[in-house]
């Protein structure tokens, strides 16, 4: 039976890692966009004043990501890129960092994107098992997962990313191809699954609360 009190977002085009991300913070992109949608209201409709309805309590919260945000950050690090002098008409919708059009954003978007939310991105030892990963840490926020993966009767392989976190004391992988977050029995289970996608070819990155 699915937990309504655990929130999963689920894979759309190649959006893995916002989905991954807000997967991890636990906040819905709809309820960010709502949010800040809220904030322009007075400028879009003077007439509703400073009384229009106010989102809840919970899509106040903003340290959720929405694709504009995650495209923002992509396109400063097109720009600092020093390769992006060597310019393709496909330079238009593949970008250095993601694709304009379906996502697909890498590892320098997601470090950077949580680190802005002070958040700390550490790389986690593949020649190590992952009991090594202090998984009972006081600041750990989570896990996530760069796994390699195969679609179309394995005429396509590329990588996706997988959120795992611990949630009211049960951790869960929270993947968003999953049609629902599927819990952990226990560390052991937990660790075993590590273990073997680490064996398959995955990075694992750890995520703490607090930036060093």
């Amino acid at each position: 039976m699915e937990d309504k009190s655990v929130y999963h977002e689920r894979q759309r085009l190649q959006f893995c890692l916002l989905h991954a991300l807000n997967n991890l913070l636990q906040k819905s992109s709809r309820l960010c966009f709502l949010t800040r949608l809220h904030a322009t209201l007075p400028v879009l409709c003077p007439e509703l004043g400073p009384h229009a309805a106010a989102p809840s309590s919970l899509e106040t919260e903003q340290d959720c990501f929405t694709r504009a945000e995650l495209d923002a950050i992509a396109e400063k690090l097109d720009h600092e890129d020093p390769e992006k002098g060597r310019w393709t008409p496909l330079s238009v919708v593949f970008k250095s960092h993601h694709n304009k059009l379906t996502g697909n954003y890498d590892v320098n978007v997601l470090i950077s994107a949580l680190e802005a939310r002070k958040k700390t991105v550490v790389w986690h030892d593949r020649r190590n098992r992952a009991s090594s990963i202090n998984l009972s840490s006081e600041t750990l926020l989570g896990v996530l997962l760069n796994i390699p993966v195969r679609r179309f009767a394995g005429l396509w392989r590329g990588r996706h990313w997988v959120s795992i976190r611990c949630i009211d004391g049960i951790w869960y992988n929270l993947d968003s191809d999953l049609s629902s977050p599927k819990p952990f029995q226990n560390l052991n289970e937990l660790t075993g699954f590590l273990d073997h996608v680490i064996g398959q070819g995955a990075e694992v990155l750890v995520i703490f609360h607090d930036k060093l």
